[in-house]
């Protein structure tokens, strides 16, 4: 298979223009890896590229979900594999690009997924509505402190997946969770940007959102139906907050604002601690050049080899 080249760092650094770059240059095919962008009619909020946007290049796994769907890094990897071999029996090559870490390292590492038991989850998600989440992640750190370590104490999805996967394995959930070992041969490219310069694109980004039509669109999706990923999506669920009158128009920027810059700083932890990303400077004006430079070294097994003591990247601009 052909090398893939991803594309991934922190929201609003410029990735999805990276990718379109590179795509043209090396006559790449685009792979969505943001979960966010799977799901149809979440355009504005996601930042999804419009079809004229996308310079005629071929973007895959765009659209493919109904927002009323809970999203499946399972189901992911499926499809995104199978798009994978359908672009290398067709001697084309892939360009990913996304920011959620855990379908990046679904795409590219070698990662198996433990079953899914419904009354088992349905009772766990039960006890987060009567115990709340805080008290789930507490059983968690006692049977699992690594796997709670790494989980927030708010993010219920995940400290039920964790505890259900725990009570059907009877391993630790954190047994189960990738390793840095590439299934599929790839290059990871970061972007990285200094936090100020950061935080000044994701407030353009969110006034561009405001003033793109994210209330209208979201007005449409809720008349359709949400489902709890959907709805609770940084910018949708402020935007909803603000339609039901919870919010006012300036608090709902700011709250997608900081959030937003929660987000950043989750993406940067989550990729900085890889040590197979080689980053770049997003506000390279030679980007695109430097990026290309990497994927020939690449191509030609030149790039220097990950080194497992390195110091772990934690902060924005370091």
């Amino acid at each position: 298979m052909s090398l893939v080249v991803a594309v991934v760092g922190p929201t609003a650094t410029g990735k999805s223009d990276l990718a379109l770059g590179l795509a043209q240059a090396l006559g790449a095919e685009v792979v969505n890896t943001d979960a966010l962008q799977l799901y149809r009619g979440m355009d504005v909020g996601t930042a999804k590229l419009a079809p004229e946007e996308r310079r005629g290049i071929p973007h895959h796994l765009l659209d493919v979900l109904d927002p009323r769907e809970e999203a499946s890094v399972a189901d992911y990897q499926l499809l995104a594999r199978g798009v994978l071999r359908d672009l290398d029996a067709r001697g084309s090559r892939a360009v990913a690009v996304g920011g959620s870490g855990l379908y990046v390292r679904a795409l590219l590492d070698r990662m198996e997924f433990p079953g899914t038991d419904p009354e088992l989850r349905a009772r766990l998600e039960e006890r987060v509505e009567v115990e709340g989440v805080r008290a789930l992640h507490d059983e968690l750190a006692a049977l699992d402190p690594v796997a709670a370590a790494g989980i927030g104490p708010r993010n219920a999805r995940r400290v039920v997946r964790a505890l259900e996967v725990v009570a059907l394995t009877g391993r630790p959930y954190s047994a189960n969770l990738p390793r840095h070992e590439y299934e599929v041969p790839a290059l990871q490219i970061g972007l990285d940007c200094d936090r100020a310069a950061l935080d000044a694109r994701i407030e353009v980004r969110v006034d561009r959102m405001w003033d793109g039509g994210l209330l209208e669109e979201v007005e449409r999706l809720e008349r359709h139906g949400l489902g709890r990923t959907a709805s609770r999506a940084v910018g949708y669920a402020q935007a909803l907050a603000q339609l039901h009158g919870e919010l006012d128009a300036d608090a709902a920027r700011a709250a997608t604002a900081a959030g937003t810059r929660r987000l950043a700083r989750k993406q940067m932890g989550w990729f900085g601690r890889d040590p197979r990303v080689h980053w770049l400077d997003a506000r390279d004006p030679d980007l695109v050049a430097h990026a290309l430079e990497l994927v020939e070294a690449a191509d030609a097994d030149r790039l220097p080899r990950p080194d497992p003591h390195a110091p772990v990247r934690r902060t924005l601009g370091s």
